[in-house]
């Protein structure tokens, strides 16, 4: 008896405390806009797609630039000794020679099978569609954070109920105590609402320890630490909404979401890289020049007078003509019909995924919808039942055992009205989602 009134008597105190952590507290509260608000600047994989976007920006600069003619500047000095040809004369010489030369070099492609605009357009695909995948980066951030915060609503709320039921057993254990000290109560009922009174405690903590976890995944998404002052909004009042019809919904998703879009684009990629593989089998003309100098020992001009009077200039052009190169532009060719066909794969999987997606969401907002309705009904009919127990316990016509049941019985549907509460709520945003509405509680 003694360790059963000390672990009843740990149970109350852990709840009590639980609840001071909880209703003292004085931190910043955050609304669900605010959270995303926050997650999309400062959650990194938001941040990594954007600098993969960048990335790409960058490419398409360099594909840009290769329509831009090269330039080097090239410096060389020699020394040589024997029968050799001097590098500034080309004469055939035998003696020792100091030679100095200087050249400016430059070249530009005059055309390659069009590879070089067929590399730039697919570097301005690949731009939009990394900027469709940062889209789809903060999609995914904003539905984690909605499902993460809702959550979290609910675990609040859970709390709730558990004080509630914490401050009734109680005070239904005080009126026990004193009904079996004025011998008007067994000891089994009184011993039962004291089980009572510590095994809603039990759960007090149990919902506590619930919220604390779901507000760490919270803050985690949001990338602050655990010592961050945090607190989410008391509990939504929230009625349910129409269910629009589920085509209408696929068809609205499938139009705007940005990981469809994304993978259109890549089969668009994919037909560039088509085409630029077919330039392979097409020539290359180039256009060359070059301004050159130099000095040599073996003439009796000096330094400045041999860079005036060897001065050159040259301008020429480049045809490479491609023969033969063991099938390597037939294999690459081959190798970017099949990633077209592969792409039009993942486009396919993509749209059959998002349908199921859609439709989950749909048959389950249905669903949880139906389960409001009953959550509801059933929820005020127990709390009916349990208001009545109470009258009929403090007149003496009802046992403490019943009076617990009863109390559990609105318990029960307590948690079930929140839990359809909170999952419509959830789903609803999520079809929201899908037509291209802003999310917001």
């Amino acid at each position: 008896m003694k360790l059963y009134t000390l672990i009843a008597s740990l149970l109350f105190s852990l709840g009590i405390f639980a609840q001071e952590q909880h209703v003292t507290s004085d931190a910043k509260v955050w609304t669900l806009e605010e959270c995303i608000a926050y997650a999309l600047a400062h959650n990194i994989t938001v941040q990594q797609a954007n600098i993969n976007r960048q990335l790409t920006e960058v490419a398409l600069m360099e594909s840009k630039s290769s329509r831009l003619p090269s330039l080097s500047g090239v410096a060389s000095q020699n020394f040589t000794n024997g029968n050799t040809i001097d590098p500034i004369t080309s004469d055939f010489v035998s003696q020792q020679i100091n030679s100095t030369s200087l050249s400016l070099n430059t070249s530009v492609t005059l055309f390659q099978g069009n590879q070089i605009n067929n590399h730039i357009k697919q570097s301005k695909l690949l731009v939009d569609q990394y900027q469709l995948y940062e889209q789809e980066s903060q999609n995914n951030i904003t539905l984690s954070i909605t499902e993460a915060y809702i959550q979290l609503l609910y675990a609040k709320e859970a709390i709730k109920i558990a004080e509630n039921n914490v401050s009734t057993s109680q005070k239904e254990e005080e009126r026990a105590k004193a009904l079996f000290d004025a011998g008007s109560l067994a000891i089994r009922d009184y011993t039962d609402a004291k089980s009572q009174t510590a095994t809603n405690n039990y759960n007090l903590i149990a919902a506590t320890n619930t919220y604390d976890l779901q507000l760490l995944d919270l803050k985690q998404l949001l990338e602050l630490s655990s010592s961050d002052s945090f607190a989410v909004v008391d509990g939504v009042e929230y009625l349910p909404e129409n269910v629009p019809e589920l085509q209408s919904v696929y068809s609205e998703a499938v139009a705007i979401l940005p990981e469809i879009n994304a993978s259109k684009t890549n089969v668009q990629v994919s037909e560039k890289a088509l085409d630029i593989a077919k330039g392979g089998y097409l020539p290359t003309l180039s256009l060359t020049g070059s301004l050159g100098s130099g000095y040599t020992s073996t003439q009796a001009l000096n330094f400045t007078d041999q860079f005036d009077g060897n001065f050159n200039q040259r301008v020429g052009l480049s045809l490479n003509v491609p023969i033969f190169n063991k099938n390597k532009t037939k294999a690459a060719v081959q190798e970017a019909q099949l990633n077209i066909d592969n792409a039009a794969l993942q486009l396919a999987q993509e749209e059959k995924d998002l349908y199921v997606k859609v439709e989950t969401a749909w048959k389950n907002t249905i669903a949880t919808q139906s389960q409001l309705n009953a959550a509801y009904i059933a929820r005020n009919a127990a709390k009916e039942s349990y208001r009545l127990a109470q009258k009929q316990y403090e007149l003496g016509a009802l046992s403490t055992t019943d009076l617990i049941l009863s109390q559990n019985t609105y318990t029960n549907t307590e948690q079930n009205y929140i839990q359809a509460k909170y999952l419509n709520l959830l789903y609803n945003q999520l079809l929201q989602f899908y037509q291209g509405n802003q999310i917001s509680i």
